[in-house]
């Protein structure tokens, strides 16, 4: 955990005004100035408990954190059996079959297709390397597609079909909201279909 020095500024003294303590007995005016310094004593403690509460919350969140890695310490495996074979597949964050975020990395050769198919959450790609071809529709047409090249980015929204080729060796980078889950306009494009 990170050490952290809070400084909790001191709170201006309050006086009650030269009206309202004429109008006030000496016993009213005491109660007054007791109540005003209990009111500041609680909250400075509110206050004090509040910046170890946020500190130790970032300190915990710091604890979380993945190790940050370059492009050649990443763990790459086979892509999962509903992407097209030859592709490669690393999880970065979070766990892509689960509720929440996620980042993963596709690496694929040239030549590589995916065929026409739609996600039930928006998936956003970002181009690492290479050429990464986008197209939107029920069928593949490379005319209507466009070229990312490193750093280009696109977003599919929830349920728009898109198609993929690849004409260089590329790496993609995706990320969303899990459980990933991907939906072929043909189902027999459908690479768990077939043998």
């Amino acid at each position: 955990m990170t050490n952290a020095t809070v400084t909790i500024p001191k709170q201006a003294d309050y006086s009650v005004t030269a009206a309202a303590s004429e109008l006030a007995s000496p016993a009213q005016s005491r109660a007054q100035a007791d109540a005003l310094k209990s009111w500041k004593h609680t909250m400075s403690s509110r206050l004090a408990l509040m910046a170890f509460v946020v500190l130790g919350a970032s300190g915990a969140l710091a604890d979380d954190m993945k190790m940050p890695m370059n492009g050649k310490d990443i763990k790459w495996g086979p892509a999962p059996p509903f992407f097209p074979k030859g592709a490669e597949f690393a999880v970065l964050s979070g766990d892509p079959s689960k509720d929440g975020l996620y980042v993963v990395r596709l690496k694929m050769p040239a030549g590589y297709k995916i065929p026409p198919h739609n996600h039930p959450t928006t998936e956003n790609v970002t181009v690492v390397s290479g050429n990464f071809h986008i197209g939107m529709g029920d069928s593949p047409d490379e005319k209507k597609g466009i070229e990312l090249t490193s750093g280009g980015y696109g977003e599919a929204p929830a349920k728009m079909n898109h198609y993929a080729w690849i004409t260089s060796p590329t790496i993609v980078q995706v990320h969303g909201q899990g459980p990933f889950a991907i939906t072929y306009v043909n189902p027999a494009d459908d690479p768990r279909t077939k043998k």
